[in-house]
């Protein structure tokens, strides 16, 4: 994993060997903000999470978990990412975009991904968008069979029972409903400012 980032430029987050390629328990129907985006606000305070979208991927009274989808960070040969997971490369000449997706177990990969795709370790979240915790996404991708619209994610936000809901009370984050044609769109540059034009102003 070393050889792959320091080849692409990448950071220090990544540089855990052994990549766990596990699925995640993930809530198939939306509880409170499950499968809708948390938007940091300017007045947001933690620099770990300064203008970041998040999908949220779980979210009920055992606390909250969603991916961050504007922080892209490496690129490079998806058959390098195979090596540097350890497994046997895949002929393949696809490329792909390493995002960082929150500072929780920064080694664990997620995809985040269109529906219409479902796999080892799927799991529907919202309306058109799933997520898979298993290296069968990464070989189906190889060979031109996974989903339509995917981002490769390393890591994940996480709260604490109550502690998301104290946060969004203190002016750090709103709420809107997610749009699939912000995940997957590629100028991840602009994605935080499309998503603050759509902030309902409160009279």
């Amino acid at each position: 994993m070393r050889r792959f980032l320091k080849g692409l430029g990448g950071i220090a987050l990544f540089c855990a060997l052994g990549i766990a390629l596990q699925p995640r328990a993930v809530a198939q129907e939306n509880r409170y903000l499950a499968g809708q985006f948390l938007i940091a606000t300017p007045e947001m305070g933690d620099p770990r999470f300064a203008e970041t979208i998040i999908y949220m991927i779980n979210h009920d009274e055992r606390g909250a978990m969603g991916l961050v989808i504007n922080s892209p960070v490496a690129k490079g040969p998806l058959s390098d990412l195979f090596k540097a997971l350890g497994r046997e490369p895949k002929p393949t000449e696809k490329t792909v975009i390493l995002h960082y997706g929150g500072p929780v177990e920064p080694d664990r990969l997620y995809v985040l991904h269109s529906s219409e795709y479902s796999g080892k370790g799927t799991s529907v979240v919202g309306p058109g968008v799933a997520v898979s915790g298993d290296s069968a996404v990464l070989e189906a991708i190889a060979e031109g069979k996974g989903p339509r619209q995917s981002l490769l994610i390393f890591g994940y936000a996480g709260w604490a029972p109550g502690q998301l809901e104290s946060e969004i009370n203190a002016g750090a984050w709103f709420s809107i409903p997610a749009d699939p044609a912000l995940i997957f769109d590629s100028n991840a540059e602009t994605k935080w400012q499309r998503a603050m034009a759509k902030r309902k102003v409160k009279a």
